[in-house]
């Protein structure tokens, strides 16, 4: 029976450290990471490989259910494959495990509660940008990776793979920003 660790974040510029010294401190022999949103579980490959390879007896731990997942379904769904295969959950904070019956409740409740906090979180954010435009102060979001740089390191020949580490982001945004600026060029040509 192994305890497995995941830690996920969802922006590149965020830190996995303190989720992974809480899962070794846990007992966690193994800690799958990914810097991915939560919001679905698409893209979130750690943890696709984790359920993949429990086995019976084995536990999931995460440090907080909104690590695991921020909408109800998906939460349930994975514990739901991780039943499947016999093995537990378990948040470290609140403690809960599915070990119990009322684990489960416990694991539904927050779900729903995590679900809820996003969409609020979404809401205040939707509005804020609102009172910013009608005050005509919002610029946008803040460029994180320079797309004109990502483009010319492409056309002098760089892999995708060498751009996304120089950049620090993935080879799939690479892919995306290349696409994005052949798309521009092509219209432009039009």
């Amino acid at each position: 029976m192994a305890r497995i660790g995941y830690a996920r974040v969802s922006t590149i510029d965020q830190d996995l450290k303190i989720q992974h010294d809480r899962l070794r401190s846990e007992g966690c022999e193994i800690i799958r990471s990914e810097k991915v949103s939560g919001g679905s579980r698409e893209g979130r490959t750690e943890l696709a490989t984790i359920i993949e390879f429990l086995r019976q007896g084995d536990e999931l731990v995460v440090t907080r259910l909104d690590r695991l997942g921020r909408d109800t379904r998906d939460v349930l769904n994975i514990v739901h494959e991780c039943q499947q295969r016999c093995a537990f959950v378990t948040i470290l904070d609140p403690h809960v495990s599915t070990r119990g019956e009322m684990g489960h409740v416990i694991i539904t409740v927050l779900g729903m509660v995590a679900q809820m906090e996003r969409r609020f979180i979404k809401e205040r954010q939707r509005e804020g940008i609102e009172r910013a435009k009608a005050n005509r102060a919002y610029k946008g979001g803040k460029a994180r990776i320079d797309k004109e740089k990502v483009v010319n390191m492409y056309e002098r020949g760089a892999r995708a793979a060498d751009i996304a580490r120089a950049m620090n982001c993935s080879r799939m945004h690479v892919y995306r920003l290349i696409s994005a600026a052949s798309n521009k060029a092509g219209d432009s040509s039009v």
